[in-house]
Formats: structure tokens, sequence, C-alpha cells
């Protein structure tokens, strides 16, 4: 395992390190040209990545912003990206709750709109489309 580890660290190291400095841009790179970051990076195992990292922390502050992949239309720099929404839960969201209530209501209206035909049905008869539960049926008559 240790074995495992003494290779999969300068790789993941490497990897990151050429993936943030490819995502980098041209104003933020410190002291060299990409093309020779990217070679020290590449070609350097662990003394390039380990160079980027802390000489790129340095240079940003320690709090560099980055597009997140991947970027859509619209989003090069850090302060062109359109604000995110804050998510709500259903129960504080007023909006939702409105919705519930005004569902509510409708399905309150189509019960009641339902109980008035079958109450309609049951005074004429029982005698409405679909209803197989006659005498014809061998069910029990209808009431008079």
């Amino acid at each position: 395992m240790l074995r495992v580890l003494f290779y999969a660290i300068p790789f993941v190291l490497g990897i990151y390190a050429l993936v943030d400095c490819l995502q980098t841009p041209d104003e933020e790179l410190p002291g060299l040209p990409r093309i020779a970051w990217l070679v020290l990076i590449v070609f350097v195992p662990i003394i390039g990545p380990a160079a980027w990292l802390i000489i790129g922390w340095a240079a940003g502050g320690g709090a560099r912003q980055r597009v997140s992949w991947p970027a859509g239309p619209g989003t090069g720099a850090p302060d062109q990206q359109r604000p995110t929404r804050r998510v709500v839960a259903p129960d504080d969201d007023p909006e939702f709750l409105s919705q519930l209530g005004r569902t509510n209501s409708e399905h309150d209206a189509l019960l009641e709109q339902w109980e008035r035909d079958l109450r309609r049905e049951d005074d004429l008869g029982g005698d409405g489309p679909g209803d197989d539960a006659g005498p014809e049926a061998g069910g029990p008559a209808p009431r008079i």
C-alpha cells in the first residue's frame, strides 16, 4: 500500500497542478509564462507541481477564484458569473406553500363536484352510465 502511495501522490499532485495552471487566467500567472510552467510541471515530477502550487498560492494571495468546470457561456471571469439562487427548503418557500394551498382548494372543489354528482345519481335511482349493479346484473334493486 505504501508503495502505491509513493507513485500515486506525485501523479495526483502533477495532474492537479497541470489543470490548475491551465485554468489560471494569463494575468494571474506567477512569474513565468504558461508554457514554461507547463514544461516545469510535466518534466520535473515533484518539484514542478510543488513550485507551481507554492508560488501560485503566494502570488494569488491564497484566495484565487476559479471558474467552475464546465464553464458555460458568459462565465469567463469570476466577476461575470451569475449570482446563484439560494436553495430553500419547501416548508420555508412561500411560493411553494401558496401553490399547495391553491392545489388543495382545487382538489376540494373537485371532490365537492364528485359528491354532488354521486348524490344526484343516487336520487335518480342509480341508472347512470356504467352502473352495472342493477337488477339485470344480479345486484340490488334501485331505491325508489
